[in-house]
């Protein structure tokens, strides 16, 4: 997979294969973070957290555009290896990010030293964990003030509805094929 822009832009990440697997398309990452920018997201200083994160392209893609931080939570071993390869080939110093080898909901358990600006949120087709992972994140004060939570789900899932989730502005609500893109801010 091609990183869109910035100082990785152009080079290649791995990406795992198998069951459960979906990479964000070129066409789906490009959407993505032109949304963000039209919507003000400065990327210098911008601290990231990408759940449930698979090859870890969309926190990767945001380091390259210049957030200060990622943190990548991925329970697959397989998966979480190749995230720190492509983080230690891209030549990202270790500063800038921490890849956590574990199930999202052991992290989501606890508050975060400091908030994110920016949560990706990306779980696995079929298991309904959207509404339970936002819940838990902005319940345990995962997301900044002001802060962005982005989900990319399958087409048939709509918004979720909670007490934490009615506290966040739904801004996007758009289909790219069989994906839908949520994007909400605080």
């Amino acid at each position: 997979m091609r990183l869109i822009s910035g100082k990785y832009g152009g080079r290649v990440i791995k990406t795992a294969s198998g069951p459960g697997y979906r990479p964000a398309t070129s066409k789906v990452r490009q959407a993505i973070f032109s949304m963000l920018e039209s919507r003000g997201v400065e990327w210098e200083g911008l601290r990231v957290a990408d759940m449930f994160a698979g090859s870890g392209s969309l926190a990767i893609e945001s380091l390259s555009r210049g957030a200060a931080f990622a943190l990548f939570v991925e329970k697959n071993g397989r998966a979480a290896s190749l995230i720190s390869d492509n983080l230690r080939d891209l030549g990202a110093s270790s500063r800038e990010y921490r890849v956590l080898k574990t199930d999202l909901f052991n992290v989501l358990s606890k508050a975060p030293d400091k908030p994110y600006d920016l949560i990706f949120i990306d779980p696995p087709y079929g298991y309904d964990l959207l509404p339970k992972a936002l819940d838990a994140a902005l319940e345990k004060g995962w997301l900044s003030e002001n802060g962005f939570v982005l989900a990319e789900v399958e087409d048939k899932v709509e918004p979720p509805r909670s007490e934490q989730v009615d506290r966040l502005e739904l801004l996007v609500n758009k289909l790219y094929g069989q994906t839908r893109i949520l994007l909400w801010q605080m």
